[in-house]
C-alpha cells in the first residue's frame, strides 16, 4: 500500500471543484480529481472538508467511492463537525473522521504544502 505524503494537505471548501454555478460540473470535476488522485502513487496526508465541502463526505455524494478509495490507502479525511451541525448533516457522514477546526489547523501546520480545491 502506498503511504501518504505527510507534506501535503488538501482543503475542500465547496460542494465540488470550481466556482461555476453548474453543480453537476463541479461534482464531475471532483469525481475525476479524486479518482485520479486515488490512482496516483503520491497521496496527500489529509483532505480537510469544511463549509460546503462537508457535503461531499455525506450520503448521496457523487464522490463517495473515490473518497473511500483514498481513505483505504491511508489518506485521512477530516470533516469539520461545526459545519456538519450547521447544515444538519451530522448523522449522514458516510466516509472520513468527524473532527473539528483544531484537527484541520493541526493538519495544515504539519504540512509543507496546503492546496485549496
Amino acid at each position: 500500500m502506498q503511504q501518504p505524503d505527510n507534506s501535503t494537505v488538501l482543503l475542500v471548501t465547496r460542494n465540488g471543484i470550481g466556482s461555476t454555478t453548474d453543480a453537476d460540473l463541479q461534482h464531475r470535476l471532483a469525481k475525476t480529481y479524486f479518482g485520479l488522485l486515488a490512482e496516483h502513487d503520491i497521496l496527500p496526508n489529509a483532505i480537510c472538508f469544511y463549509t460546503d465541502g462537508v457535503r461531499l463526505v455525506c450520503e448521496g455524494s457523487p464522490v463517495l467511492d473515490e473518497l473511500r478509495a483514498l481513505e483505504a490507502k491511508g489518506v485521512r479525511l477530516i470533516i469539520c463537525s461545526t459545519c456538519l451541525n450547521a447544515f444538519g448533516l451530522k448523522d449522514s457522514v458516510a466516509v472520513g473522521i468527524v473532527g473539528g477546526m483544531p484537527d484541520i489547523v493541526d493538519a495544515q501546520w504539519r504540512a509543507d504544502k496546503v492546496i485549496t480545491l
